[in-house]
Parts: structure tokens; C-alpha cells; sequence
């Protein structure tokens, strides 16, 4: 999978046809592990691996992608938390409804009180 993503290059083959990988893939997987349990994409990590390819630190766009993500978490935890306080409001009037007196036309009053 790492070979074809192009996050390892092909390793040598044994006589018998195994593959062959040296310590240069073992540091390579750990990389996308890591970069992966951060949440970067595999497009996001093969772009700072070709960047250390291509003979240069790949540590200011990696901060970067690091920001930018840090970003889009704090929106979207704000956004859970807008959620959240919907939910309860919600769940709180669900509490209080009489499923009898639900109208038909809006399929159910719990999650769509306007009618």
C-alpha cells in the first residue's frame, strides 16, 4: 500500500522474491504513523516526504499544515459545541411533547419543531 501511495519507494528483492527493506522504510512508516495519528492526509504526508526527497527540511511546511489544521479542529470544535447545546435543547422540549399531538406534515416534532 506504502509503494503504491508512493510514500515508499520499491524495495530491493531477495533471491527468493521477498522484499528487502532497510532501516530508511522503517523511519518512513513511523513518519506516516505518526503524521496519520495527527491527522495529516497521506497526500499531506507524501508532499513533506518528497519535500525531504527533493533534499530540503520539510519542518516550515509541516508547521504549516500543523496550523492549519490546529484551525480547522478549534472551528469544528466550536461547532460541536453549538451542536451540543442544540441536542439539549432539543432534547430537553422532546421531554415535554405528547408524540400523539405530532402532525403528520411534519414527519416528527422533536427534530423539526417549526410545524
Amino acid at each position: 500500500f506504502y509503494e503504491e501511495s508512493s510514500l515508499l519507494a520499491e524495495p530491493a528483492r531477495t533471491q527468493n522474491g521477498y522484499r528487502d527493506y532497510d532501516e530508511t522504510a522503517i523511519v518512513r512508516i513511523q513518519f506516516v504513523q505518526a503524521g496519520q495519528s495527527i491527522g495529516l492526509t497521506l497526500a499531506e504526508i507524501r508532499n513533506l516526504i518528497g519535500i525531504r526527497d527533493g533534499g530540503a527540511s520539510p519542518c516550515r511546511a509541516a508547521t504549516d499544515l500543523l496550523n492549519e489544521h490546529l484551525t480547522a479542529i478549534t472551528r469544528r470544535i466550536n461547532e460541536l459545541k453549538i451542536l451540543k447545546r442544540d441536542l439539549i435543547q432539543l432534547k430537553i422540549r422532546s421531554s415535554s411533547l405528547d408524540p400523539a399531538s405530532c402532525p403528520p406534515e411534519s414527519i416528527c416534532h422533536v427534530i423539526n419543531p417549526r410545524h
